[in-house]
């Protein structure tokens, strides 16, 4: 029994088609076909339907498929593990990140692949919500995102910011005569804010909850520097990063108190693992960088 038996199996089983499984295999359908016949001879048993315009397995390939599988995961997982050891390391990682201003991952990747030229990364942005269930389904190795009031349990993270949630309007709005604001006097007024499923808007919208009213969303953004821009054109309170709302030209902040908020922005993985090792690397790399 060879490994290229299985790979073969494998991905007609997946494909359904011979045509098919020999042209990503990148070979002649005859040299597959010859190879699956010879695994068939070695094993006693049919493997693969081939009466119908789609190939089936039969009973036999149904029980062999999750062991052919498992024999290539491991053999690609011990060659993984001796680039590792020597040093070359390859694979691929799945990155995922909410918009921010004040994140230097292009950095972060920089310096990675200047070490590991051989590793595919891939980058996703998305909100906070969906970026955090592309983790727990293991679509995405880590992501970047804003955290709500309870952080889920089943991932781990270190954190990239830690800053307060402040409010902002314009320098001609009269609260800016204002240097703090109650979350109560915020009741009525017209807010500028991240979107459902990010975490500033997670803890405004719990927040408001708990003082017994909804905010009143005048306008909804992805991008935090697009809610800024909103606001200086006195288009409503802006509900932003106390960073941004303090650096922001033509907007003047106001500190949010009864409660005051606060929001995080963390480097997440699963807390089950381990990833794979291109992954594990660029984790520990950024755990090390944010001192996490």
């Amino acid at each position: 029994m060879e490994l290229r038996q299985l790979e073969y199996f494998v991905t007609v089983a997946e494909e359904r088609n011979f045509t098919r499984a020999a042209e990503k295999l990148h070979v002649a359908q005859p040299g597959v076909s010859a190879q699956i016949r010879r695994l068939e001879r070695e094993l006693g048993q049919e493997l693969l339907d081939r009466s119908g315009r789609a190939v089936r397995l039969t009973e036999a390939g149904a029980a062999v498929l999750p062991y052919a599988r498992a024999a290539l995961a491991a053999v690609d997982g011990a060659r993984h593990a001796v680039d590792e050891l020597a040093g070359l390391l390859r694979g691929r990682v799945a990155l995922g990140m909410v918009t921010s201003h004040n994140v230097d991952l292009p950095g972060l990747l920089a310096a990675f692949h200047r070490d590991h030229p051989g590793v595919e990364v891939t980058l996703t942005e998305a909100g906070s919500a969906e970026l955090v269930e592309s983790l727990r389904r293991g679509t995405l190795d880590a992501a970047i995102v804003s955290l709500g009031p309870e952080p889920p349990p089943d991932l781990v993270y270190a954190v990239v910011t830690d800053e307060a949630i402040t409010a902002a309007v314009a320098v001609d709005d009269p609260l800016a005569a204002r240097s703090e604001i109650p979350l109560a006097a915020l009741r009525d007024r017209p807010l500028i804010s991240l979107p459902p499923g990010t975490g500033i808007r997670s803890h405004l919208d719990t927040a408001c909850a708990r003082a017994g009213f909804a905010p009143r969303i005048a306008c909804e953004a992805s991008d935090p520097s697009m809610l800024a821009q909103f606001a200086t054109r006195g288009l409503g309170v802006a509900i932003l990063p106390d960073s941004l709302a303090r650096s922001w030209p033509g907007l003047h902040p106001l500190t949010v108190v009864d409660p005051p908020l606060r929001g995080r922005l963390v480097f997440a993985w699963r807390a089950a693992g381990p990833p794979g090792p291109a992954a594990r690397v660029l984790i520990d790399r950024a755990r090390h960088l944010l001192g996490g």
